[in-house]
């Protein structure tokens, strides 16, 4: 009979506790069943209506618990088979035998002579490493492009009033600044009075006014472009230094140099320096007005050219003038001279101004554009040649989409800058409209897009001669030249080196081959204006295949 559970009493017998024990026979004690014989009131079970089961009924029990025990001998195996390691005064009586001092010895000597054997081969490699060539010093006209606007009266009008002027080319600086020029060419902007009333410290009104230059240096200036002013002695608009440098006229032009400088123009342009009485000492009195005014890391640079790019006095110029002054060499032949023997005029003129500081480099037919002197299909040869010989490119306003000059003399057939296909090529928003030319379809918002634009060329040509040490400052190795090919490489200490070559026949393939004492059998393409050529893949020196008007550059590692 069962009895109920009294809800008032603490304790209560429920039977005998039962414990059950089953040992294997590595006498391991698996489970022990606890049958508890106190309840908590709490935690009884509900009734449900039905008698409580008989004790010993089937089932598990409420209150069993299961729990494994360990044998007492495997926990004494187990701690014996721990290791605590030795005491303090075991390891000290280890440490001081005779063996283990020799072994301390010798692993500390060890240490030491390896540690002098690295010291040694660190010593030995930077004494026979090859030196590092000191970088020349770099002015900011060495860096880049310069960029000559000439006459801003067909660069961007401002106040659409047709007319170009100097408000207009600071609208234009954003994008001048994606071409990495370094420098712009403005003028002549004094009034085209006659010379002997020349007042080359006046801005001519439709131009601007002083307040409108200050403004453009400002703006110029943030974003790493320096102004070039021209102060060539013109009357009506061509240059002239009136049948000789008269000294009232020298006199004026001094003046005005000093004048400007003080003012903050990065440097002075003169043009038609052939015609000059006694040039190089004319020069020379020039170049020491630049010289006195670079001063507090702001470094002056004085610009010339000739009329004639063929005349026989640059050469003798440059022989006579000191270094700091940049004097054009032109990319161009004279109309009766096939553009095979430039290869010749070239190594000439580097040979020629060796011992100068720079060169200055330009493609001009008589003050005109790129695109009016060569064939249309060698455009990128001239501008690979510009930028990749040694000394800075001038290219005239542009040049960089290949806009051509108007029909006429030179002084009437400037063409006007088209930017984007808006009225007037975005040249002026004024009522009257300038009349299509043959540059209609050329403009620079539409090149900048397109990868193998003359635009886009540029733009590359740019940037590389601006980070590639070879091209910024590298030796010039002439490697192959002939009537319809010139190949050429560009150098400097351990860098990368680049190679040119360009067919000069823009109806004609025509095969070289280029070999050289330190020139691999293979290069890399850089760029090609061949489309097939894909950059990056290499490309045999020998039996080179040129298509028609095909510039080509290349490069390759040193090798020491």
């Amino acid at each position: 009979m069962h009895s109920r559970l009294n809800p008032d009493s603490c304790l209560r017998t429920h039977g005998t506790n039962r414990l059950t024990l089953d040992m294997t026979q590595d006498k391991v004690l698996d489970m022990k069943d606890v049958e508890l014989n106190e309840i908590d009131p709490e935690k009884q079970p509900m009734a449900t209506g039905a008698e409580d089961p008989p004790v010993g009924g089937g089932g598990e029990k409420n209150g069993v618990v299961k729990v494994k025990l360990e044998d007492e001998d495997d926990d004494d195996s187990n701690r014996a088979q721990k290791f605590t390691g030795l005491s303090k005064e075991e390891l000290l009586k280890v440490a001081g035998t005779p063996g283990w001092v020799k072994v301390r010895w010798a692993l500390l000597i060890l240490f030491w002579l390896g540690w002098l054997g690295m010291l040694a081969g660190a010593v030995v490699i930077i004494v026979q490493a090859p030196r590092c060539r000191p970088l020349p010093v770099m002015e900011w006209w060495n860096k880049g492009p310069l960029y000559q606007l000439g006459d801003p009266d067909t660069f961007q009008d401002s106040n659409a009033d047709g007319v170009g002027d100097i408000a207009g080319i600071q609208d234009r600086l954003d994008s001048l600044s994606t071409l990495k020029v370094k420098g712009l060419v403005i003028g002549p902007l004094h009034a085209t009075a006659a010379l002997s009333d020349a007042k080359f410290t006046e801005i001519d009104t439709k131009y601007g006014t002083v307040d409108d230059l200050k403004k453009l240096l400002e703006a110029a200036r943030k974003k790493s472009i320096q102004i070039i002013l021209d102060l060539t002695p013109n009357d009506g608009g061509s240059s002239s230094w009136s049948n000789g440098t008269a000294p009232e006229l020298l006199n004026n032009i001094k003046e005005a140099m000093n004048f400007w400088l003080d003012f903050g123009v990065g440097g002075i342009y003169f043009n038609g320096i052939e015609s000059i009485d006694n040039p190089g000492e004319v020069l020379e009195e020039l170049r020491n007005i630049t010289a006195n005014h670079s001063s507090d890391g702001k470094a002056r640079v004085l610009l010339t050219s000739a009329i004639d790019p063929l005349s026989d006095n640059i050469l003798t110029m440059l022989n006579d003038t000191a270094g700091g002054l940049l004097t054009a060499r032109y990319l161009i032949n004279n109309d009766n001279s096939s553009e095979g023997s430039l290869g010749n005029r070239i190594k000439q003129y580097q040979q020629v101004a060796s011992e100068q500081d720079w060169i200055l480099w330009a493609v001009r037919p008589r003050l005109g554009h790129m695109a009016s002197a060569v064939h249309e299909k060698l455009l990128r040869v001239y501008q690979l040649l510009l930028f990749t010989l040694q000394g800075t490119p001038l290219t005239l306003y542009g040049d960089e989409i290949g806009l051509k000059d108007l029909p006429g003399q030179p002084a009437a057939s400037s063409p006007y800058m088209q930017w984007d296909d808006s009225k007037n090529h975005g040249f002026s928003q004024g009522e009257r409209e300038i009349k299509p030319n043959v540059n209609e379809n050329i403009t620079f918002k539409g090149q900048e897009d397109n990868k193998d634009s003359i635009l886009s060329v540029y733009k590359r040509l740019s940037e590389l001669r601006g980070k590639e040490r070879s091209l910024l400052h590298g030796d010039f190795t002439l490697l192959h030249q002939s009537d319809t090919s010139l190949a050429y490489e560009r150098s400097w200490d351990q860098n990368e080196r680049f190679v040119s070559v360009v067919n000069f026949d823009p109806d004609m393939e025509i095969s070289v081959t280029i070999t050289h004492a330190n020139l691999p059998e293979q290069c890399t393409v850089v760029l090609s204006s061949n489309s097939e050529r894909k950059e990056g893949s290499s490309i045999s020196l020998k039996d080179l295949k040129l298509v028609p008007g095909e510039a080509l550059l290349l490069k390759h590692p040193y090798s020491g």
